[in-house]
């Protein structure tokens, strides 16, 4: 009876070692993971978020819904104007089909990008892109600390696209924020 109840708990002791080795790898996955799309606030107090480093989710049935998201550290609070980056290929028409809406905390922010500022010889695009910065409006971040920070646009396309029909004439590149200053 002792020799059956010492094999139970030896089998019961290597299964949780196994199990908890193997949640630990797990977390440290995901913890490299939410390194890669984390993101400081500049000593300028601008936050700097680039598609690529993102968390990406796509929907090839609905892309209205594709979402990057970030996760950012704010150590300066305050008001922000927001600002897209698109690389795009016609310089009087971004073609976004939907609004564009970005979401930090409790802040919702929705706009349809328009072209403000062409920039010609941007080292973010290669030809023949050429990038297209849309102001998308301003909202206030009152608290400090770690947030995600999400953006919902048709115009997020995933790293691994293929299609060379020409129908993306636009992507979204990045999004900033700048701190408004008085």
């Amino acid at each position: 009876m002792r020799r059956a109840y010492a094999v139970l708990m030896l089998l019961i002791g290597i299964t949780l070692f196994y199990s908890c080795s193997n949640n630990t790898n797990t977390i440290k996955q995901k913890t490299i993971q939410s390194s890669l799309n984390k993101v400081d606030q500049q000593a300028d107090g601008s936050i700097k978020l680039y598609v690529h480093k993102a968390e990406c989710y796509s929907d090839k049935i609905n892309p209205s819904s594709n979402t990057a998201e970030w996760n950012v550290f704010v150590s300066k609070s305050g008001r922000f104007n927001v600002w897209l980056s698109s690389a795009t290929i016609d310089t009087t028409n971004l073609e976004y089909d939907n609004k564009v809406m970005l979401s930090v905390q409790d802040n919702r922010l929705e706009a349809q990008p328009g072209i403000d500022k062409v920039i010609l010889n941007s080292s973010d695009v290669d030809l023949p892109y050429f990038r297209a910065d849309s102001f998308m409006g301003s909202l206030y971040i009152q608290d400090t600390g770690h947030f995600a920070i999400q953006i919902i646009s048709e115009k997020i396309l995933p790293e691994n696209s293929t299609d060379d029909s020409g129908s993306e004439k636009t992507k979204l590149l990045s999004v900033f924020l700048t701190p408004v200053v008085r």
